[in-house]
């Protein structure tokens, strides 16, 4: 058997196993099982278009921006800036200080 019959041969098969899925969907219409198993048939269908060439494979997502980078200045901040800022974290609270 040639590459080409090997081809048709194995479509075949996956035309034959989608028809049995679809009578198993009569038998368990909403079955998470009969779902997978039509994903399966589906994937080898595709598969089998990669294998031979029929399309090319899908072009990856296109990159997302790099994060825009924001420089702090190295310079002090206004004493009032840290007005409000507690000391969470750094050591104990006021009220164990007292």
């Amino acid at each position: 058997m040639g590459k080409q019959e090997d081809i048709a041969a194995a479509r075949g098969l996956v035309r034959t196993l989608d028809k049995a899925i679809t009578a198993l969907t009569r038998h368990y219409p909403n079955g998470v099982d009969v779902r997978r198993l039509r994903a399966d048939a589906e994937r080898l269908d595709a598969d089998l278009d990669l294998l031979c060439g029929a399309t090319a494979p899908a072009s990856p997502a296109p990159a997302s921006p790099p994060p825009v980078r924001e420089v702090i200045a190295d310079s002090g901040y206004a004493r009032d800036f840290w007005m409000d800022a507690e000391d969470e974290g750094l050591g104990q609270s006021d009220t164990r200080r007292r």
